[in-house]
């Protein structure tokens, strides 16, 4: 499998999963400002979307989408228990969870990366954005991870967008509980792995 990736994108969401798992995937590299892989092709052949994770699977049949390539790994390996069963409610909660961090979090602090955010526009978000991690913070309260004791794909996807709010001047201080959480999650040995491979730690 390969998996194009940009240093510290969502992408670093599946790439975590994928080491957690023990699943072998081959980074390929993407400069998302010039839209190229490494070696100077377009990644748009790769993937038409632009955007980055995308996995090319053993039998070529390319996956995009953070939550939908995290959930498939897991599937790969499921005595890994990065993701509960199909068809169980538990599934269900942790979908619910993929799909609050992927429309609530990282649309929220993703779009602050952009330079043509007015401060009106960046109040607005982050003013959202306010509401939704005080949301959060209480639903971790007393857990180790999004589902409880376990850690979960979810997690992965939550580490990466919440690394990113320093970036972008969003203070989480204000929530203890969760820097304790990023500590947690960032000092998972398969997570260190994946964010020295990404050049994003010494």
């Amino acid at each position: 499998m390969k998996l194009y990736y940009s240093p510290g994108a969502c992408s670093l969401s599946p790439h975590i999963v994928a080491r957690e798992a023990g699943i072998p995937v081959e980074l390929v590299k993407v400069d998302l400002k010039a839209k190229k892989l490494s070696d100077g092709a377009p990644y748009g052949d790769v993937n038409g979307k632009g955007y980055v994770p995308a996995i090319k699977l053993d039998d070529g049949q390319m996956l995009t989408e953070g939550p939908a390539i995290v959930q498939y790994l897991a599937d790969q390996k499921p005595d890994a228990m990065l993701a509960p069963k199909a068809g169980t409610m538990e599934r269900y909660r942790l979908q619910e969870w993929l799909n609050f961090v992927t429309s609530e979090l990282h649309k929220g602090v993703g779009g602050l990366f952009n330079p043509a955010v007015t401060p009106e526009w960046r109040k607005g978000i982050v003013d959202r954005l306010d509401v939704r991690f005080a949301w959060l913070a209480g639903q971790l309260q007393g857990k180790q991870y999004l589902m409880g004791d376990q850690f979960t794909v979810a997690d992965a996807y939550l580490f990466t967008v919440l690394n990113w709010a320093p970036m972008v001047k969003v203070d989480l201080s204000q929530w203890p509980v969760l820097g304790e959480y990023q500590k947690r999650v960032g000092s998972r040995p398969k997570v260190v792995e994946a964010l020295k491979a990404e050049g994003l730690v010494s």
